[in-house]
């Protein structure tokens, strides 16, 4: 195969793009999926409290073990509250950006 058959090859437009009302279920498949975002972001501010629990005390005792795995786990719980909040944005630029390509 030639180099410019194989370029032509990977080019190839199958013509496939997302569209809804395709399967029966997605509703619910979307329900679900909020559902599990939610119950994340819950125990996401449940690790945040216990995250700088752990800090406090850790700075109040003298424990800098402690004090460092709390300000550890409450940087890590901010970062997973961001991401949870800016997932559908997050794949919704991407797929916009992926779609731009040809």
């Amino acid at each position: 195969m030639h180099l410019l058959d194989t370029v032509q090859y990977l080019a190839f437009d199958p013509g496939i793009s997302p569209r809804g009302g395709g399967l029966p279920g997605l509703s619910v498949l979307k329900n679900v999926i909020s559902s599990i975002n939610l119950f994340a972001i819950i125990a996401v501010v449940g690790a945040l409290a216990v995250s700088l629990g752990v800090w406090a005390w850790g700075h109040f005792t003298g424990g800098h073990s402690a004090e460092s795995k709390g300000k550890q786990g409450a940087v890590v719980s901010a970062g997973a509250a961001l991401g949870l909040g800016a997932a559908n944005g997050i794949v919704m630029f991407f797929s916009n950006l992926g779609s731009q390509v040809h």
